[in-house]
């Protein structure tokens, strides 16, 4: 052990800082942002006016798409997409699995004389039919039943992936069963954003809201993530495994001076930065902040607010993008809620709210908070939903690595700390899951103590004496 150690030192003290030449000058945002998405842009360029009216519409308005027009979109894709250099297209969704899933198609076929030719038809862009029977459904399908389909969000961006020796179209989709039930995250997240928007137009409709069309949630979810050097993580088969620390001693210093918190980020990781936002920006994620988080290694990034399906499948991106670009820098992207005991986990902060279709925050308070008549109804409207279903709310974000950073164990200068009363381990001891107020248990009886008429009673000690 001592001797891979000392292998790790040499191998991370001898690492040259990546450079990447086409930003040796500095990114061009303006230039690199959205290169690699069919945008608005490109669907203006590529599309008969027409065609792209219509899709417009259905993007932002959320409306059925014409299927009268899925072939002439596909060409203007494909075209768009060979121009680019891709050569493969796949229909990109997520499944229960919390990844990503895709398929890979090449464009190639054959004419009726067999001559190669690349060809991309309107229903290959709007519909295609993976083997379902490896993903989770819930045990509402049987292995035999294999049948799953995924079909083309309009509203999130068609955007290419860059490999080592080629480039793919990725065509975000919503995975489903034959009778339509949900077999991903996606579709059940455009349901109630078009649940919700129905709910909350008709309450705009209250205060004399005529204009607006649809109201849509939006969201901009912080990413914190560790990044170590992979000939340590190479030494940790707990990190290569689980994606944290199983056994191991305490660092002498770990974050108690709190002095790595938005300090000068050093050079090797901000080369990373810079590449990884440089990835993002052609993709078109509007990452905006980037800063050293509390705990040694960690790091925090949060990209501009977006409507809350773009902002989802962005947030896919970014952490495969993340990952991706950390191997270029000889570094492990570590984004499990809890890597390390005695320092702080990883969060993803979401920060959410409402806005309608002329580009209104509705929860935006102005200037007099307490006469926006309009602003409190839908406050106490989410605070109610909020009350009202907070253990579906609880049940959203339950996994065993949030649970795991939650429970009890998220540290700050070694004390605990509780980042949501509602966000406990159930397990753990006097936890708020698991408190006689939240069970609805009457407290129980401690040791010495008695209870009558609903109240303990410390009992006196007897000054009886033994008998001998």
């Amino acid at each position: 052990m001592a001797e891979g150690r000392l292998w790790a030192i040499r191998e991370a003290t001898s690492r040259s800082i990546r450079s990447v030449p086409e930003l040796a000058g500095g990114t061009k945002v303006m230039e690199a942002f959205g290169s690699n998405t069919f945008n608005a842009d490109a669907m203006k360029q590529k599309l008969p006016k027409a065609v792209n009216q219509s899709l417009q519409e259905t993007i932002r308005r959320g409306t059925k798409l014409d299927h009268s027009i899925a072939n002439e979109v596909a060409h203007a894709v494909k075209e768009w997409a060979l121009a680019k250099g891709a050569t493969h297209f796949c229909h990109w969704f997520q499944p229960q699995t919390g990844l990503t899933a895709e398929k890979h198609d090449a464009f190639l076929t054959f004419d009726d004389e067999g001559r190669p030719m690349e060809r991309f038809s309107g229903a290959q862009l709007i519909q295609s039919e993976p083997d379902a029977s490896s993903f989770p459904s819930g045990g509402m399908r049987t292995t035999f039943e294999a049948r799953g389909y995924t079909a083309w969000d309009p509203s999130s961006p068609i955007f290419i992936v860059d490999g080592p020796n080629g480039k793919t179209l990725c065509v975000p989709s919503v995975f489903i069963s034959y009778h339509g039930d949900a077999l991903d995250n996606k579709t059940p997240l455009l349901r109630s954003m078009e649940h919700l928007s129905e709910r909350a137009l008709g309450v705009l409709r209250l205060f004399g809201n005529t204009e607006s069309t649809r109201v849509v949630p939006t969201l901009g979810p912080e990413q914190e993530y560790f990044l170590i050097d992979r000939a340590f993580y190479a030494l940790r088969p707990d990190l290569v495994a689980a994606g944290r620390t199983l056994v191991g001693a305490k660092p002498p210093k770990g974050q108690e001076l709190e002095d790595h918190y938005f300090g000068s980020i050093k050079d090797r990781i901000l080369a990373y930065m810079q590449e990884m936002e440089n990835e993002l920006y052609k993709l078109g994620i509007p990452i905006k902040t980037r800063h050293n988080e509390v705990a040694p290694s960690q790091y925090e990034m949060a990209p501009i607010f977006e409507e809350a399906n773009v902002a989802s499948d962005h947030n896919q991106i970014v952490m495969e993008t993340m990952s991706r670009v950390a191997r270029r820098h000889g570094l492990a992207l570590l984004l499990h809620e809890k890597p390390f005991a005695g320092i702080n986990g990883s969060g993803k902060h979401c920060n959410w709210s409402l806005m309608d279709s002329e580009g209104r925050n509705l929860l935006e308070p102005g200037a007099t908070p307490e006469e926006n008549l309009q602003f409190l109804v839908i406050l106490m409207a989410v605070l109610k939903g909020v009350h009202e279903r907070a253990g579906l709310l609880r049940a959203a974000i339950a996994s065993a690595g949030n649970d795991h950073r939650l429970g009890r164990r998220e540290r700050r200068a070694g004390r605990p700390r509780w980042r949501g009363s509602a966000s406990a381990c159930a397990s753990c001891p006097r936890s708020p899951a698991t408190t006689p107020i939240a069970t609805g248990r009457r407290p129980s009886p401690s040791p010495g103590t008695s209870s009558s008429s609903g109240r303990s009673r410390r009992r006196r000690p007897s000054r009886r004496r033994s008998r001998s």
